[in-house]
């Protein structure tokens, strides 16, 4: 047996979940039908020579659904007693990035700006800089490497200091979270992403699905949300995740 100090590479990690011990999470889930969106990229890609990706259509769809929700794209901080809300009038996205830094397999955040308008090429333009630069480069984890020279506890103090920051905040984390393992065998999960809502994105798979009274087979998406009670309620959220699926369904 080897033991040895936890990496540096982990650090933000670990502060990250210590952060969102005051959340109140409640999971909801759904299926979208995926055959609009799988039509569009394949045109896409015979048209113009570019490969969309599943979670740029997530986000696209999550962040016009947002702008019209905007008790589900804010932000809280504080106690119980002193809980203090904020509304954004933008709607920025984080998605969640399996990278290499230092030679340390880690997950690292982009967020992608002005979702209520941005279209699908710049949201996968901005995705593929960021997934086909080099992270000890880039200067969107320049914050994260910093964070990482720091000793733990001054760095665990910065790390608080930003995410209390309501102002800051969805400039970091975004206003909602997407987090997606749909290129392994997963078909759904549920995550926290320190945010009122982040979407969990598993794989497109072939199933059976019933149209017109008829079984057929259809390239099916599960989808998930996770939202923070704290924030909004149970029928917002179901609406938010309603309208991200017919979003979706009506590409």
């Amino acid at each position: 047996m080897r033991e040895e100090a936890l990496p540096r590479q982990r650090h933000h990690t670990l502060f990250f979940l210590e952060v969102i011990r005051d959340f109140s999470p409640v999971f909801l889930d759904t299926e979208v039908d995926m055959s609009g969106v799988l039509a569009h990229r394949t045109a896409a890609l015979e048209a113009e020579g570019v490969r969309f990706g599943t979670s740029s259509y997530v986000l696209r769809a999550a962040g016009r659904v947002l702008a019209k929700h905007p008790d589900a794209n804010a932000a809280v901080r504080g106690g119980p007693r002193r809980l203090r809300v904020a509304h954004y009038p933008f709607v920025n996205g984080k998605l969640a990035l399996d990278r290499v830094l230092d030679g340390r397999r880690v997950v690292l955040g982009t967020v992608v700006p002005d979702l209520q308008d941005a279209e699908l090429p710049a949201i996968q333009a901005h995705l593929d800089r960021v997934r086909d630069g080099d992270p000890q480069r880039l200067p969107d984890f320049e914050g994260i490497r910093q964070l990482h020279r720091l000793p733990w506890l001054e760095g665990r103090k910065r790390f608080r200091q930003a995410a209390d920051s309501l102002s800051s905040r969805p400039h970091l984390t975004g206003t909602f979270a997407v987090t997606s393992l749909g290129h392994r065998a997963v078909d759904s999960f549920h995550s926290v992403g320190g945010t009122t809502t982040t979407f969990g994105v598993g794989r497109v798979l072939d199933r059976p699905v019933v149209r017109e009274g008829q079984v057929t087979v259809a390239p099916v998406l599960r989808l998930s949300l996770t939202f923070d009670h704290r924030v909004i309620d149970g029928a917002e959220a179901a609406d938010v995740l309603t309208e991200v699926k017919e979003a979706l369904e009506s590409v």
